[in-house]
């Protein structure tokens, strides 16, 4: 039995653990519950809600109790005790105050513990005196940006940074922190507001560019081909220097699609970790990216949580080939989106929430104290450079006037209007606070703002005189040019030795990798055949060449898509897995030892537009990496339409920015009903700038090309690389010509000397005795052959339009030149009236070429095919 005295330590120590328990509980409700009473609206008008988990009597514990507890396991403080009291004041100022967390759903407990560490440690973060004046004069240079331009250009939407300006400090934060941790580079993607105000403040971008700009000036550099693009939409690249070190900073083009950049600058990162060997370069050892490249994506509230694109770009953020060591995200959250206030536009509490997709963490911030965003953001970059993980700072603002400048919001939001008018800017705000408690006087942060405001007039007069500077082929992209005004040919061909050593290195594999019987045949023995032989090559073979001789000249090759490592048709199988390990061997990898091109077989996510924004990303970066998108299907690029617009069919004309990215889209009717039958290449003839009425050049904004074998795959794809400028490449790809006896090629169509042939003629036909003369493009060129041989027509001529743009004129007068007694000529395709090339070639051949085809084929229909057997068989 035990004694009285042990029976009351023993009642004693459980009492204690109960109340070590019980504390426990109550701290962490206020880790998971706390932002719900935060202080986080600088206007005041959200509804601060009582919360009932943070009320001490739901875990026993008494409002009157003055008893004392240890902290240690429970708080990070150096406070060794507190009473309930104390407690209560710690965490409301912690997690109720202007900055709140949202980190209970993190997945693993060393993460959890890590923010609840580091937030209770770092919300106490002093600034320095001179800290505190320099982020006062950031703020203050951006007011007096937006105060100049309203003045000057009163009637210019400029999205400006009004009732935002503390964002400057989020940024300014990054870059020390970046510099600190050994970041070199950092690409941004930003959508409009406060992007001027970002760019003449923090990046050096010259003012005078936007003067230009706002007077409806170029600022295209003399000699350059293009369109230009709204003042909103301006980039730059830039050195800067914090600390003892520089930091690249890379803010990209955005267009008017709002997120459609955030894949985009990820693809950009992902390219430039890659060129310094960083992380998961080849992605064979599991290592996580993110050293040298940080991604930084800024938002809006609205569209943050309404664009699908966002959704998707997180879906891929930690998956192999499209991870890129954690971006940074920062939402600008004015609270309203356009007209729609936030509970009209999304179903969930904070536009950030789709951020737990993936258990990100969360950090709320009131713009109103530009100290605590940069207190925020400084525990946002160490969570994301501390696990390679994504993290999202709300930053909360408002905006000072309505969608743009000229706007008047009042109409839809009056009442937080009237708060906004009624109160003073946040710049001046922390100026006044600054100056009242003796940290600097009046007078330095006046003259700050006037020597800024000197700069801002000095530029001003430079307008009429200033020369815009070319800022577009330069670094690693110098060597090429924009296109000529001509149409050129090219040397695409190999040594037929290289292609054959290239060829038995893509089926070369490691003695240990047990490989699928059926590949070993079908693949690897049949591909080691045909490449001895040196014909019936088809087109996974051709391809793997075109790709280890782009790779053995030094050259990246990286295609993605879903399934593309087997391929959708199985004809590709660019890479091998193990049957009894699942390890991956991508033999194009291994061509030699001192190999430096390196080829990357990415399977991605079920998504296009954000896989297709990262591959345009990808592309832009560096001209020696061959960027390819394969969609399943061909009409699975309507996923992607936006980042086609917006960036593949106009990111030239507009920024001035190549990019040689390929996509390959899978197209032919043979059944498989609507979805599956068309790549809609009337959509993309649609988009290119060629003129019906002028010879065609290599300056079109897009290449469209239908091949019909083998080699001129191959050929199309080096030419890609081999040309002095980049150019988007849409090939339209076969289904049922993969494996096409007649399709395919011999190595001597590979040969040096030999290139894409943007027409391909007839000579099965004696030319005085053809009378008519069908054009045709892809596979139903084969289809129409083996009619015309099957009733032995000796007076008719198949002729291949391979390029549809640029329009192949000068082949095909030549071609017509054979034909001196044809007087029919016809346009036979197997898409509907309404679709496929005809609209397209129609007026081409009659203004261009000189003959005016009449067409032959399917009549018009709503869907791209048939999805009835019967009907398919019958046309």
């Amino acid at each position: 039995m035990h004694s009285l005295d042990e029976n009351n330590v023993s009642q004693s120590a459980i009492s204690n653990r109960a109340q070590h328990a019980n504390v426990y509980r109550f701290v962490e409700a206020y880790r998971k519950y706390g932002h719900r009473q935060a202080s986080l609206d600088p206007l005041g008008l959200q509804t601060v809600e009582d919360v009932p988990e943070l009320c001490p009597s739901k875990y026993g514990l008494s409002v009157d109790s003055q008893d004392s507890f240890p902290t240690e396991g429970i708080l990070h403080t150096d406070q060794a005790t507190m009473n309930l009291s104390q407690l209560v004041k710690f965490l409301e100022h912690e997690y109720c105050g202007h900055v709140a967390v949202e980190f209970d759903h993190l997945e693993t407990e060393e993460e959890r513990n890590w923010f609840a560490e580091a937030y209770e440690s770092k919300q106490n973060k002093e600034f320095s005196p001179d800290q505190k004046v320099s982020l006062a004069t950031l703020m203050l240079r951006c007011q007096g940006f937006d105060h100049f331009l309203s003045n000057k250009f009163t009637t210019v939407k400029r999205y400006g940074g009004e009732g935002g300006e503390s964002m400057m400090g989020m940024f300014k934060e990054i870059f020390e922190k970046s510099s600190e941790s050994g970041i070199s580079d950092i690409v941004i993607c930003m959508p409009h507001r406060g992007r001027l105000n970002f760019l003449t403040c923090m990046l050096q971008f010259p003012p005078v560019i936007m003067y230009q700009k706002m007077k409806g000036m170029s600022e295209l550099p003399p000699g350059a081909k293009g369109t230009g693009d709204v003042l909103s939409h301006t980039y730059t690249s830039v050195d800067l220097k914090y600390g003892s070190e520089d930091i690249h900073v890379s803010l990209i083009p955005n267009p008017s699609h709002l997120e459609a950049n955030n894949p985009v600058a990820a693809g950009k990162v992902r390219a430039k970790q890659q060129a310094l060997r960083e992380g998961d370069y080849c992605d064979e050892e599991g290592t996580v990216p993110g050293d040298k490249v940080l991604c930084l994506q800024v938002h809006g509230d609205a569209s943050f949580s309404a664009q699908g694109v966002v959704a998707e770009t997180f879906a891929f953020a930690e998956c192999p080939h499209f991870r890129v060591g954690g971006s940074v995200h920062l939402i600008i959250n004015n609270q309203v989106g356009f007209t729609t206030e936030a509970e009209r536009g999304r179903s969930s509490r904070y536009c950030s929430d789709l951020a737990k997709m993936n258990s990100y963490p969360v950090l709320h911030v009131n713009a109103d104290n530009p100290e605590d965003v940069m207190r925020a953001t400084s525990i946002a970059m160490d969570y994301r450079n501390k696990f390679r993980k994504d993290v999202i700072i709300d930053f909360i603002c408002f905006r000072k006037y309505g969608h743009n400048e000229i706007d008047d919001p009042s109409f839809t939001q009056p009442i937080m209007y009237q708060a906004i008018n009624s109160r003073t800017s946040i710049p001046d705000m922390y100026a006044n606070k600054l100056v009242d408690e003796g940290v600097c006087g009046r007078d330095v942060l006046d003259q700050a703002v006037q020597e800024w405001s000197e700069t801002l007039a000095k530029d001003m007069s430079r307008v009429d005189t200033y020369v815009p500077q070319q800022r577009h082929l330069q670094q690693q992209w110098s060597g090429l040019v924009q296109a000529s005004d001509s149409v050129s040919t090219w040397d695409t061909g190999v040594a037929t030795d290289i292609l054959k050593f290239v060829g038995a290195k893509s089926v070369d594999i490691p003695p240990d990798q047990n490989v699928h019987p059926t590949i070993q045949k079908t693949h690897v023995e049949r591909r080691l055949q045909r490449i001895t032989e040196g014909r019936d090559l088809d087109w996974a073979t051709t391809e793997a060449l075109a790709f280890g001789s782009l790779l053995y000249q030094g050259f990246n090759v990286r295609i993605s898509g879903q399934d593309v490592g087997r391929g959708t048709f199985s004809h590709r199988h660019g890479m091998i897995v193990d049957q009894e390990t699942d390890n991956i061997v991508i033999p194009l990898n291994h061509i030699s030892d001192n190999q430096t091109g390196f080829m990357e077989v990415a399977n991605s996510a079920l998504t296009e537009e954000a896989v297709l924004g990262f591959e345009y990303g990808m592309s832009l970066e560096n001209p020696k990496n061959l960027v390819i998108w394969e969609a399943q299907f061909g009409d699975f690029f309507n996923g992607a339409q936006i980042i086609i617009d917006t960036y593949v069919a106009s990111g030239e004309d507009k920024w001035l920015l190549q990019s040689g990215l390929v996509m390959l889209l899978p197209h032919g009717m043979d059944g498989a009903g609507p979805e599956h039958s068309s790549c809609r290449m009337e959509r993309f003839l649609q988009m290119c700038d060629s003129s019906e009425h002028k010879v065609d050049s290599d300056q079109v904004n897009l290449q469209v090309a239908n091949p019909t074998t083998s080699a001129q795959y191959f050929h199309l794809l080096r030419r890609q690389m081999v040309r002095n400028f980049r150019k988007p490449l849409v090939v339209v790809a076969p289904k049922v010509l993969l494996r096409l006896q007649a399709a395919m090629s011999s190595l001597s169509d590979m040969a040096p000397g030999t290139s894409f042939k943007p027409v391909l003629g007839d000579p099965g036909v004696k030319g005085d005795k053809v009378t008519k003369v069908i054009f045709c493009t892809g596979k139903h060129f084969y289809n129409l052959q083996k009619e015309r041989d099957s009733k032995n027509l000796q007076d008719t001529a198949i002729v291949r339009l391979e390029s549809l743009c640029p329009f192949p004129t000068a082949e095909l007068q030549a071609e017509l030149l054979k034909f001196p007694s044809a007087k029919d000529f016809v346009w036979s395709q197997e898409e509907h009236r309404n679709m496929g090339a005809w609209t397209f070639v129609s007026p081409r051949f009659e203004n261009l070429v000189g003959c005016k085809p009449r067409y032959v084929g399917r009549d018009h229909l709503g869907c791209p095919a048939t999805g009835i057997g019967e009907v398919h068989r019958a046309e």
